[in-house]
């Protein structure tokens, strides 16, 4: 089974995350901000990962050190997941409609670490949730993770709706690239390593 567990701990916060790659989509989060809670259950079920994420921060502040300091505690465990990424499609594209938004995510398990990224335009906040946080998130999620990573909401008008849209779709695009192709038995590179 591809698992893996991470402890964070700094002065900001202190994290615990463990994900099953080959899980069923089963998840419990708990980060204290309500909307990321919901983006990353969300995540999990369509990525079809178990994911446990528990985080003390503090949100008194604002939800910034949190929300950063998960995307890298679940790239790092992401990462540690897949080993040498053997047998792995390496590459997810996916479009999901969300209502009257449309996102577009893709991915490559490329070891090499990257973030485009375009929301077009959404409200500042979302309940206590600050929406520039998705890009801060992203970023530390694909640095930690060694994916490059495309991110666009093609259209949409309500903020929930595009928000929710990337993180659904991020899950379907991971889910592509971390499946096991049954003809690759080598790393999916021409390099030997990834």
């Amino acid at each position: 089974m591809r698992k893996a567990q991470i402890q964070r701990s700094t002065k900001e916060t202190s994290i615990n995350i463990s994900v099953n790659l080959d899980g069923e989509g089963v998840s419990n989060i708990n980060t204290g901000i309500g909307f990321f809670d919901h983006m990353l259950t969300l995540f999990a079920s369509h990525s079809r990962l178990d994911l446990d994420v528990e985080c003390d921060g503090d949100i008194e502040v604002d939800g910034h050190h949190s929300v950063e300091d998960i995307g890298i505690a679940l790239g790092t465990a992401i990462k540690q997941a897949l080993g040498d990424k053997r047998g792995i499609n390496r590459y997810g594209t996916f479009y999901l409609p969300m209502d009257e938004s449309l996102a577009f995510v893709s991915l490559d398990i490329s070891g090499r670490s990257y973030l485009v990224y375009d929301d077009g335009v959404v409200a500042p906040m979302i309940g206590n949730y600050d929406t520039e946080l998705t890009e801060e998130f992203l970023r530390a999620f694909a640095f930690n993770a060694g994916i490059t990573l495309h991110v666009k909401i093609l259209y949409g008008k309500n903020s929930h709706h595009k928000v929710e849209a990337i993180f659904k779709a991020l899950g379907h695009a991971l889910r592509i690239a971390v499946e096991n192709d049954p003809r690759m038995k080598d790393i999916p590179s021409t390099k030997g390593v990834i």
